[in-house]
């Protein structure tokens, strides 16, 4: 983790330890969200308050690498008599502290909600990058919780004509959020199937849309696949998308409740995953009712943990589909009498250098405020690239701007 400001009453200090010791340090101290200064602190002072007959096993520092510390004056002098005492080098005895406290310090588990979130990924405009959107959240969810991986920090959203906005982000290192996700493509295109490199289930065969019409052919659960990356370590899941979405609407028509039907088909699913995510079509129609009915908030559930998360672009087109998307799920709220919550608006494909109408755009959505903007995902080439080797873009370009960015914006709605 990056550290604060060093007090005065600190004092830079050096020594060693083997590099899969000190990784194991930054990753457990960004786990519990503490300093590396403050957690050496406290290794060294446990270890010096040890009795002498209790040694700590001996660690292997073959290989030793710098490593240097801020820590309170007269603690590392102190340190340094008691390794005199027990006889033991002084990284040995450095070695010793640390994995005392990461002994002391286990990882936290990961934190899974109650209730299934279920994130409903939306616009009525095709082309903005909803599947680039779900995939990359998701993906994100879904990262070992045990390694660190690059996250944008923001320092704002808002950029006036002219400005790089690769100057007004940072990336910090933080560990993965280890959730379990199921990625339900829910659009007849077959876009989310085909980029993750699976195959959109056959006409003749069982489908989302038969269980939502009533006409199931077996267990859903069958045509589940998983997302084969260490990345992801069994945590991310794919119900492919079949080309008989097309007549789905046609089919709702003579179901009852038929808002209700996408509910009745994944609640059975739920139990296995902490959140699902929904790749909508470029519909305003039944289909569309009922994937915002199926985000609603239930009864226990908090504010902001279910809802739409819609996808725009920064251009004029996108805000007019904003419109009819939003107008469509605020009538469903009334007719219904159920809270549907907007989770934000993610700005997708945005390149500055497209000049006055991107930041423009880009302002205008800023300065909605309700729904914020909880994501910016710049257009660049590692997205193109993983979907034409149709591989997560998570584990393709784990380091790119656009994977930092899905990573900041998986913990802006997690």
């Amino acid at each position: 983790m990056t550290t604060s400001a060093t007090p005065s009453d600190r004092e830079k200090v050096a020594s060693k330890l083997p590099g899969w010791l000190r990784q194991n340090l930054k990753i457990r101290t960004a786990q519990l969200g503490i300093e590396i200064q403050n957690a050496v602190e406290q290794g060294i002072a446990a270890w010096c308050d040890l009795a002498s007959t209790n040694t700590r096993a001996s660690i292997d520092t073959a290989g030793a690498d710098s490593f240097s510390t801020f820590l309170p004056e007269g603690q590392w002098d102190a340190f340094k008599g008691v390794t005199v005492d027990r006889r033991v080098s002084l990284i040995q005895g450095l070695a010793q502290s640390v994995q005392l406290w990461l002994d002391t310090n286990p990882a936290p588990d990961v934190k899974r909600p109650t209730i299934t979130r279920r994130i409903v990924v939306c616009n009525q405009k095709g082309g903005v990058g909803k599947t680039a959107i779900t995939a990359g959240a998701g993906e994100a969810m879904a990262e070992d919780p045990g390694t660190l991986y690059p996250v944008r920090v923001a320092k704002q959203l808002a950029v006036a004509a002219g400005d790089d906005i690769d100057n007004l982000v940072d990336t910090e290192d933080l560990p993965g959020l280890g959730l379990r996700v199921l990625l339900v493509d829910f659009d007849p295109q077959c876009h989310l199937t085909n980029q993750l490199g699976a195959s959109p289930l056959p006409m003749n065969g069982d489908s989302l849309t038969n269980h939502m019409a009533g006409d199931p052919k077996g267990d859903l659960r069958e045509l589940i696949v998983p997302i084969e990356d260490e990345t992801f370590g069994g945590r991310l899941h794919l119900l492919p998308a079949c080309n008989d979405a097309f007549l789905l609407d046609v089919r709702l028509s003579a179901v009852r409740a038929r808002e209700a039907a996408l509910e009745r088909a994944l609640a059975p699913l739920e139990a296995d995953y902490d959140v699902i995510l929904v790749d909508c079509p470029p519909s305003l129609g039944l289909s569309m009712d009922a994937a915002a009915y199926y985000g609603r908030r239930r009864d226990s559930e908090a504010p902001g943990q279910s809802g739409a998360l819609i996808v725009v672009q920064a251009e004029d087109s996108s805000a007019d589909a904003y419109e009819l998307l939003t107008a469509q799920i605020d009538d469903l709220r009334s007719d219904l009498q159920i809270d549907i919550d907007y989770l934000g608006i993610v700005v997708n494909l945005y390149d500055g250098r497209r000049g006055f109408i991107a930041t423009s755009s880009l302002q205008g959505w800023v300065d909605i405020k309700d729904p914020r903007v909880v994501g910016l995902i710049r257009d660049l080439k590692e997205q193109k690239e993983a979907v034409r080797m149709k591989q997560p873009l998570l584990s393709y370009a784990p380091k790119s701007q656009q994977a930092t960015g899905m990573r900041a914006l998986a913990r802006e709605i997690s």
